[in-house]
C-alpha cells in the first residue's frame, strides 16, 4: 500500500526521501511489535494482520505504507512523526490522535529493548552545531518557528493570543473560556513576580503582547524583549490598541542592560538551550533590582530524560522548534542557584492544563483547516502541526511533560 500524500520534494526533502535499509526496517517491524503486544491499542500492519492488548474501543493505528518501517528503523525519533507528515500510517476511524499518542508517551522509556538502548547513540542524529544559541543562531532559531506567520496563529489562538499553558479553575477546563483561562494564567505569573503600581518590569520573550498589557494595566513600567520581528510589530499594535504604555524591543535577553523589580519569563526558557542555560540565570541576576523576584514558567521534563536526551535531535527539534530543549526541575534549580544565585520560592504545577489547552488549540486548528491552506500552508505542513499538537498534548496527558510556574529570589 502507498503513502496517504503526494509530498513537494523542494519544500520538504526529509518527508519525500524515503532511507532505505531493510535491516534497519526489519529490526524496527521487530520492535514495534514487541512494544505494541503489550499496549491497550490496535496496529493495524499494511499485510493487513493486527497486534496491540487492546479491545473494543481502543485506539487504533493504521499503517499503510512499509516506508513506515524504513523511517522509523532509520531514526525513530524523527521518523515516527515524518512518517506521519508523508501519511505513512493513520489513525482509525474513531481514534484521535492525542488518545493514541498518550499511550505509547506513557511507556516512551521502555519502547525500545535495553539491549538496544546502547546503540542509540550511535544511530539517532544529534544536534547540528548550526542551530546553537549563540545570538545568531538564536535569531533563526525563532524566526523558522514563531515568524511563520502571525495570521498561522491568531488561526487556533484565543483574543489573548497567548502561546502558552493556560491556567483554568478545573482541572479539566470545565466551561472555562479560554481568553479567561491564559489571563489567570499571566495574572498568576505577574503575582509571583510582585508586579504592582511602580514595579519596574523586564518580559523576556513576548509573545504577542498580553502579560505587557497586563502588566501595564497594574501600573508597571514594562519593557518587553523578544527575538521575532513578527511578533514585535503585532504586541506594538495590541498594546496601543488596549490603551496602555510598554515597550517592545528586538533584543536578546543577553543584551538587555538595566535594574527591574520584577523578571517574567513564559514558556521562553525551553528555546534557550541547555549551553546558555547558566548564561540566562547570570543575566537575570544580573538585571534583577536587590529585593526583587523573577518569575518563571517553563515546561520540564524528568530528568533522568533530560539528561539522555540532551543531546539528541528529535522530530521537534527538526521541524517545529530548532535548537530548543525542554529543562528539568532539577535542572532549574540547580543551575538557577549556581549560575544566578536564585532560590524556588513558590511552585504551581499546572500541567493536567497544558493538555486540555493543546486540545482546544488541536480542535481550532483542525475545523480551520481551509483558512490554514488558504494562507499558503500545504498538507504536509498541517499534518506536521496536527501532530506537534497531538504530539504534545499527549506528553502532559501521560506525565511525561509538566510545566510550571515558579517563583524564584536571591538565596538568602
Amino acid at each position: 500500500m502507498s503513502s496517504l500524500l503526494l509530498v513537494d520534494a523542494e519544500r520538504w526533502p526529509g518527508v519525500a526521501r524515503t532511507p532505505y535499509s531493510p535491516l534497519r526496517a526489519a529490526v524496527a517491524r521487530r520492535i514495534l511489535r514487541r512494544a505494541a503486544r503489550d499496549l491497550p491499542l490496535v496496529v493495524m500492519l499494511p499485510d493487513g494482520s493486527r497486534v496491540g492488548a487492546g479491545g473494543a474501543g481502543a485506539p487504533v493505528m493504521e499503517i499503510v505504507s512499509e516506508s513506515f518501517f524504513h523511517r522509523i528503523g532509520a531514526d525513530l525519533k524523527i521518523g515516527f512523526g515524518e512518517a506521519y507528515m508523508a501519511g505513512d500510517w493513520r489513525t482509525g476511524n474513531g481514534t484521535d490522535l492525542a488518545d493514541l499518542l498518550a499511550v505509547f508517551a506513557a511507556r516512551l522509556p521502555e519502547l525500545v529493548p535495553p539491549a538496544l538502548q546502547r546503540f542509540r547513540k550511535v544511530i539517532e542524529q544529534r544536534m547540528p552545531s548550526s542551530e546553537e544559541n549563540h545570538r545568531s543562531g538564536a535569531r533563526s532559531n525563532i524566526a523558522r518557528h514563531y515568524d511563520l506567520s502571525n495570521d498561522l496563529f491568531a488561526t487556533f489562538l484565543d483574543e489573548t493570543l497567548s502561546y502558552s499553558s493556560a491556567w483554568f479553575d478545573t482541572e479539566d477546563g470545565g466551561f472555562e473560556n479560554l481568553a479567561d483561562a491564559q489571563r489567570r494564567k499571566i495574572d498568576g505569573i505577574l503575582d509571583y513576580a510582585d508586579v504592582k503600581a511602580g514595579s519596574r518590569v523586564l518580559e523576556i520573550g513576548t509573545g504577542w503582547g498580553q502579560l505587557a498589557i497586563q502588566a501595564a494595566e497594574r501600573g508597571a513600567t514594562v519593557t518587553s524583549v523578544t527575538l521575532s520581528a513578527e511578533q514585535r510589530d503585532l504586541a506594538r499594535k495590541r498594546i496601543a490598541e488596549a490603551g496602555v504604555s510598554a515597550e517592545v524591543e528586538l533584543r536578546d535577553y543577553r543584551d538587555v542592560r538595566g535594574q527591574y523589580d520584577a523578571v517574567v519569563s513564559v514558556e521562553m526558557i525551553e528555546a534557550v538551550g541547555t549551553q546558555y542555560w547558566p548564561t540566562y540565570f547570570a543575566t537575570i541576576d544580573r538585571l534583577l533590582a536587590p529585593g526583587g523576584r523573577f518569575a518563571l514558567q517553563s515546561i520540564t521534563m524528568p530528568h533522568d530524560r533530560l539528561l539522555a536526551t540532551r543531546h539528541a535531535q528529535s522530530w521537534i527539534h527538526q521541524y517545529i522548534f530548532p535548537g530548543g530543549m525542554i529543562p528539568s526541575l532539577t535542572a532549574i534549580e540547580q543551575i538557577a542557584g549556581a549560575a544566578g544565585g536564585l532560590e524556588i520560592a513558590q511552585r504551581r504545577d499546572l500541567g493536567p492544563a497544558y493538555a486540555h489547552t493543546l486540545r482546544l488549540w488541536r480542535n481550532r486548528f483542525t475545523d480551520r483547516a481551509a483558512e490554514v491552506a488558504n494562507l499558503g500552508f500545504d498538507a504536509v505542513f498541517r499534518r506536521m502541526w496536527e501532530f506537534y499538537l497531538a504530539y504534545s498534548e499527549a506528553g502532559f496527558r501521560s506525565g511525561y511533560l509538566g510545566v510550571s510556574q515558579l517563583a524564584l529570589v536571591r538565596k538568602v
